[in-house]
């Protein structure tokens, strides 16, 4: 998701992270081994790791960010909050926190509560640009501090919207384009259907 972007508009030098590696995994969310990040978004794809975080106010609210228009994959979509990879040997946990501060500038003394809530697969197409297939892990936080200092690299817009509203009124937000695995997430997480062990469920 974030960060294995080659440049858009066709250019010709490689994003500087194109040769950075994502861990592999099976349908168990097991490693396989490690593959090159661009690899793994085209072609045919690889599984891969990842994650995704939900972000709320003390009054509920998901805060939504607008992914940079130079990503090669879901550019100007939104997601909720912040999605990566974990590298080799990273926690789900550590590797969020690590992409809040980076991408929000969200740090540790601003929450308290981040946990994995679920986790699935998924795989998906974008345009002609790529694929992600993954295993998505989803966690949630709830800020006591709303102070943000977004990475304009990373995030061009930030939006602060009712979950509920959103979830129950999708034509209410029709303006904005949701990434797939956020939307996965958000209606796994509305309908229930979290797993709070950390199992892996299917989403084909």
């Amino acid at each position: 998701m974030s960060t294995e972007d080659a440049n858009a508009g066709g250019g010709t030098e490689p994003h500087p992270n194109a040769a950075q590696d994502v861990v592999a995994v099976d349908g168990d969310d097991e490693q396989t081994g490690l593959v090159n990040r661009l690899d793994a978004h085209t072609g045919e794809g690889q599984r891969h790791r990842a994650f995704t975080a939900l972000v709320f106010d003390e009054d509920g609210r998901i805060l939504l960010a607008q992914r940079a228009s130079n990503k090669r994959l879901w550019d100007t979509s939104w997601d909720g909050t912040v999605a990566s990879h974990p590298v080799e040997g990273q926690s789900q946990v550590d590797a969020t926190e690590q992409r809040l501060e980076e991408e929000l500038g969200i740090t540790p003394d601003q929450y308290d509560d981040l946990r994995v809530t679920d986790r699935f697969e998924y795989k998906q197409r974008y345009e002609r640009q790529g694929l992600e297939w993954e295993v998505c892990a989803v966690l949630k936080v709830t800020l006591t501090d709303t102070e943000l200092d977004p990475d304009t690299e990373e995030i061009e817009g930030l939006l602060w919207a009712d979950y509920d509203l959103l979830y129950e009124n999708p034509e209410w937000y029709r303006q904005l384009r949701l990434c797939p695995w956020f939307e996965i997430a958000m209606r796994r997480d509305q309908e229930g259907n979290t797993v709070a062990d950390g199992s892996v469920g299917f989403e084909r």
